[in-house]
């Protein structure tokens, strides 16, 4: 027989699947994702009807580190963005000027896809 698992309570919201906190207080989710360390950007404009976004992905940063660099990439270049998950994304086509930004972190920084 399978055990049973809470994942939504009334009182807490959504839980965490590994450590059964509620999503707002894991401790889980502030290690670093595991990858191979290359930040990759990448120049999307599926489902945004033409518009062009910016996404970047394998940055091993989480939780407020991560917000805190894309509220810098967001008041550096006067333009909106957003957190998905482990990725940032940011309006407009600012691949070739993000790059050097991240390269001068010390990341090292690939421009992916077309």
């Amino acid at each position: 027989m399978k055990k049973k698992r809470i994942v939504y309570t009334t009182d807490q919201g959504n839980l965490c699947p590994d450590c059964r906190q509620p999503v707002s207080a894991c401790q889980c989710q502030d290690t670093a994702p595991v990858g191979d360390s290359i930040i990759r950007l990448h120049r999307q404009t599926r489902g945004r009807r033409g518009k062009a976004v910016t996404l970047i992905t394998g940055l091993p940063l989480t939780g407020t580190d991560l917000k805190a660099v894309a509220r810098e990439l967001k008041n550096r270049f006067g333009v909106g963005g957003a957190i998905e998950g482990p990725d940032i994304l940011i309006q407009g086509d600012q691949r070739e000027v993000i790059k050097p930004l991240l390269e001068a972190q010390g990341y090292t920084v690939k421009l992916a896809g077309g």
